[in-house]
């Protein structure tokens, strides 16, 4: 027997029937004779009318109040899969963030969580009863609803699975598992077993949309193992998979691969643009001068180049959202004379692809193999940025397809 946290997201709650199925699959466990707790979405498409109908309402709202309308989607689905379990002969009862206690700081809009209160929940677990828990919300100091932000469902499950003591966090989604890449642009693609912390961690912040970044970093603080899995597997389909684990990837600490790969996937992301500085003057203190106004207005810089010249001036370039772009250059613009720069480009058709893997910590080579392979393709770099576990490019986007395909087959990746 197993305690399990159990989460789906909107396209597994989008409707009635697909509700029905997703207690079909909490009956499963329950059969199974597991400990659950649920942690649901909003039905898809909610969200975003409850956003539309603030934004209607007044422009300018009150964040507090936000919370309190776009909250209500997961109490919607919390309490109607309820009522799906108790048609299926199953002890269930609905939770709100704010009566299990997932506390969070004052942030509305995306508030941070602080700690989550698991008794309540442990003690119906113990009765046989199933917590159907309203994700993406919880309870703000001044014991106001609070919402974490976009896709906070997930984040939510892991929180109530470390405040728990759950043995796994079964993410349910519409997809079977984290693949060695986006299977659309490689056919060749091959569905993970099992993947790092660190590994999930750069992949999601890369680009891989299958789990949302603060989720990751929450399971690997409190070292919850994290199962993704498809919400749309038969619920009575056979549960055989690797490690007596069900079809899917699990998301576990590095001790747990017993032969880890070298690169376990490639990653890409076009939510990139590309700013250049040139001509600033090489001194102390420009790059806090740059840097820190981009910071105040809440601009994310990623990867940084410096190139000096031998006339005493040097060229920053660096990458920021899309759709910190603009803002981003007009920034930059009011800030000539204080920086001091001769001339601002930038560029928005850039896409960054990236190599991941835990492997690569021992061994040499890794990036020399990307580099060789990326150059008898005729792709250009334009920025390289590097950690322990990762190797990152700057292309222009009309090669991604190429990039990803050619990086994928030459670590081996294509092989069955």
């Amino acid at each position: 027997m197993a305690r399990i946290v159990m989460k789906f997201g909107g396209t597994s709650v989008a409707n009635i029937e697909r509700i029905q199925n997703v207690a079909r699959h909490v009956k499963r466990e329950v059969d199974a004779g597991h400990e659950v707790a649920v942690v649901v979405s909003a039905m898809s498409g909610v969200t975003n009318q409850l956003v539309a109908w603030c934004r209607e309402a007044m422009p300018s709202y009150d964040h507090r109040e936000y919370d309190a309308v776009v909250a209500s989607g997961e109490q919607v689905t919390s309490g109607l899969l309820a009522i799906a379990l108790h048609n299926l002969g199953i002890d269930a009862r609905s939770y709100q963030g704010w009566q299990i206690a997932l506390k969070t700081d004052s942030t509305h809009g995306s508030a941070r969580i602080a700690e989550v209160e698991g008794e309540q929940i442990v003690a119906g677990m113990k009765k046989g009863q199933v917590a159907v828990i309203a994700g993406f919300q919880g309870v703000s100091p001044d014991g106001r609803i609070s919402t974490l932000g976009r896709g906070g469902s997930d984040t939510s499950a892991v929180a109530v699975a470390a405040g728990v003591h759950a043995d796994r966090c079964d993410i349910y989604t519409d997809v079977d598992g984290v693949y060695t890449t986006d299977p659309r642009i490689v056919p060749k693609a091959r569905r993970l077993d099992r993947v790092a912390f660190e590994e999930m961690l750069e992949m999601a912040s890369l680009g891989a949309k299958v789990l949302q970044v603060r989720s990751v970093e929450l399971a690997m603080v409190h070292n919850v193992r994290v199962f993704v899995r498809s919400s749309f597997d038969a619920p009575d389909a056979p549960q055989v998979g690797v490690g007596n684990l069900p079809p899917g990837t699990l998301i576990c600490d590095e001790d747990e691969i017993v032969e880890q790969q070298v690169v376990t996937g490639i990653a890409y992301s076009k939510d990139e643009a590309q700013v250049t500085l040139r001509g600033v003057q090489d001194k102390p203190g420009v790059a806090a001068s740059l840097f820190g106004p981009l910071a105040e207005a809440n601009i994310n810089v990623d990867m940084i180049v410096q190139n000096i010249s031998d006339d005493g001036t040097t060229d920053l370039t660096f990458t920021v959202p899309v759709a910190d772009y603009d803002h981003a250059m007009a920034l930059l613009k009011s800030l000539e004379k204080k920086i001091g720069y001769t001339k601002l480009d930038g560029a928005k058709d850039v896409v960054k692809v990236s190599v991941v893997g835990i492997g690569m910590r021992s061994h040499a080579g890794v990036a020399a193999k990307a580099f060789a392979a990326l150059a008898e393709r005729g792709i250009n770099i334009r920025l390289i940025a590097t950690s322990e576990i990762k190797i990152s490019v700057l292309i222009d986007d009309a090669y991604t397809e190429l990039a990803v395909r050619t990086l994928h087959s030459v670590y081996g990746l294509d092989q069955v």
